[in-house]
């Protein structure tokens, strides 16, 4: 089997020969600057799902569990896109797509052929303890809760600085509590996801914003507030549960799989009148679900040990079908139809086609 050694790919211009040359040495017995461990980061939402991936992949493969480190989607893309070599991770997670920007700054590093691997789909919730009063909400209730500037009520063609403190002021149907909601930072997919599939519809729901285009749009729907109403919680979506339980005025985003493992503790909130359930997001009919991503880097299949291997165990039907023992831990699968063909793509190691259907 290949080894990879450290430190090459860092310039595009000199990546094959100094891949060639790395490979080379490998072969002539430098073991020492190999890695024979499979090394992911990335996504914190995908992170308990390769979790269990990776735990029972080291209990029966007979190669080491990989390692993963919770980084956000953002976070795993830069370190990913940093090079080829050992001290670069083979596989990150994601809980949005990779953007076009990444796809270029990977191949500015050498890192020019990526397998991408959908592995199911995921719902954003809105939570709270549950030993508060369950939230009803639109996306525009929503919207007007957390962005930064919203339409002046006495005025609606102008937009003013958020005046909403409670959530009685935001819709007189929700309750008169202070509106306080702890969420992902600006690195994580979850964020991205909440921001174009909740933000910009309630956005979109008022004509003064709806009137605006492209960037403009996307920056009047996608700020946030900044005084205190909106919290940055950081990454680790079991924090966020444990600071709701602490706080039961307050409302947390993460993935549905957060809230289903921890449903003795907390609530997700109906959201355009649906509940996000499992039957929900499955069918469609829960309007904020996303799919769930990792990518491979193809120079490591066949140098790290085990690389191969383990994206066979992750898009089996005992990891990731219709029974598979992800979705116990709240994955929602992909149709059988989609599933075939992300299987076949990842069999044949197909490089990723940003162009092809999501």
């Amino acid at each position: 089997m290949k080894q990879l050694t450290p430190k090459f790919g860092q310039r595009r211009k000199c990546t094959a020969l100094l891949a060639a040359v790395g490979f080379m040495s490998a072969g002539l017995g430098h073991a020492q600057s190999a890695r024979d461990y499979i090394s992911i980061v990335g996504s914190s939402t995908v992170y308990p799902f390769a979790t269990v991936v990776a735990e029972q992949f080291g209990r029966s493969s007979g190669f080491k569990t990989p390692t993963i480190e919770s980084t956000g989607s953002g976070g795993g893309f830069r370190l990913f896109c940093g090079g080829i070599g050992v001290e670069y991770p083979d596989i990150t997670n994601a809980s949005r797509r990779i953007r076009q920007s990444e796809v270029d700054d990977c191949a500015e590093h050498g890192v020019d052929e990526i397998v991408e691997v959908k592995i199911g789909y995921d719902g954003i919730v809105l939570a709270n303890d549950k030993s508060a009063p369950r939230y009803t909400l639109t996306t525009s209730d929503i919207f007007l809760a957390l962005a930064k500037r919203v339409p002046d009520r006495n005025n609606p063609a102008t937009l003013i600085a958020n005046p909403y403190r409670l959530w009685s002021e935001v819709n007189s149907e929700l309750p008169a509590v202070e509106i306080e909601v702890l969420g992902p930072p600006p690195t994580s997919g979850t964020r991205d996801a909440f921001l174009e599939l909740v933000m910009e519809p309630g956005c979109g729901a008022f004509a003064v914003l709806a009137a605006l285009s492209g960037d403009d749009f996307t920056a009047a729907c996608h700020t946030l507030r900044e005084d205190g109403a909106y919290v940055e919680a950081g990454e680790n979506d079991n924090l966020i549960v444990q600071k709701l339980q602490a706080n039961p005025a307050a409302l947390g985003i993460f993935g549905f799989s957060f809230l289903d493992q921890n449903s003795d503790k907390v609530q997700g909130s109906d959201i355009g009148g649906v509940s996000p359930e499992f039957d929900t997001i499955a069918d469609g009919s829960y309007p904020v679900s996303r799919p769930l991503f990792f990518y491979v880097k193809k120079a490591h299949v066949g140098s790290v040990p085990g690389l191969e291997e383990f994206l066979r165990e992750f898009t089996s039907d005992a990891a990731t079908g219709e029974f598979g023992y992800l979705s116990d831990k709240g994955l929602i699968p992909l149709a059988d139809a989609e599933r075939a063909r992300v299987v076949q793509q990842v069999r044949n190691l197909d490089n990723l086609d940003l162009a092809a259907n999501r």
